[in-house]
């Protein structure tokens, strides 16, 4: 699994004009599974996103789940494009959407287990993603 994420002032998703998933100070984190991903990698990827310590304070770095801090959660297949050829990407190591959504859905239910607030896009739907970068802070996370 594949995960960007950024440290955000706000971030929200908006699915045929209406705002689905929307939080303030926290991480906006773009989730793409891949063919051989499994729960296990999931609950991996979850737990790095919950515990990666990026916001700093006068004492050092924090997450998340030190600060109570929410988390958006976007399915993002193009993470898996392999771009090395040509000029169109190819999906062949992106999962498809009946392997991916349970999975991305896996990944909600562990930071909410963790006891983030968690926000979310619609899974396959078209989506305007808009957030205001803290930093910027922008990593790619693999697990």
């Amino acid at each position: 699994m594949r995960a960007v994420v950024s440290r955000v002032g706000t971030a929200a998703v908006t699915v045929e004009g209406a705002v689905v998933g929307e939080i303030g100070r926290g991480l906006l984190a773009l989730v793409g599974v891949g063919r051989e991903d499994d729960a296990e990698r999931a609950r991996t990827l979850a737990r790095k996103v919950h515990e990666l310590r990026v916001f700093p304070t006068d004492d050092g770095a924090r997450s998340v789940g030190d600060l109570g801090l929410p988390v958006l959660v976007v399915s993002q297949f193009t993470l898996y494009a392999d771009t090395r050829r040509g000029r169109r990407p190819s999906w062949a190591d992106a999962a498809p959407g009946e392997t991916a959504e349970p999975l991305v859905e896996e990944v909600v239910a562990e930071l909410r287990r963790r006891g983030s607030e968690v926000a979310t896009g619609v899974f396959g739907a078209r989506m305007l993603v808009s957030s205001v970068n803290e930093g910027p802070m922008t990593l790619l996370l693999e697990v």
